[in-house]
């Protein structure tokens, strides 16, 4: 997937979307009226950017995701490990536990996963 830049803004946007989804393009307004403060005509203009994006499709008058947020934040991460750290999970997993200290379930957790990659 290729990385989509979102600024402050538009994430705030997509997390509501993606909160709400699939939702009608007139319920959103409503939405971003109550919790951002937004007149229709900014909910429009941001929700016309993500489209063009490729990130949101509004359809018939009702907006969903084309990438989910689990998606967007996995390409983000793999992005910032990829510039910071060369690409090098090992690199960046060194650098994080260093300052933050790992709890047993964590650790646990990250065992599991490489254990399941083992398998594949």
């Amino acid at each position: 997937m290729e990385y989509i830049e979102l600024g402050e803004v538009q994430l705030s946007f997509a997390e509501l979307v993606w909160k709400h989804e699939p939702i009608k393009s007139g319920d959103l307004v409503k939405i971003c009226e109550a919790e951002l403060d937004w007149k229709k005509s900014t909910t429009y203009t941001v929700l016309r950017k993500l489209c063009e994006k490729g990130l949101l499709k509004n359809e018939d008058g009702v907006v969903s995701a084309i990438i989910s947020k689990q998606e967007f934040y996995a390409s983000k991460s793999e992005q910032f490990v990829d510039e910071t750290f060369n690409g090098s999970l090992p690199a960046f997993l060194a650098a994080f536990s260093s300052r933050k200290k790992m709890s047993k379930k964590e650790i646990d957790e990250l065992q599991k996963m490489i254990d399941d990659f083992k398998m594949r």
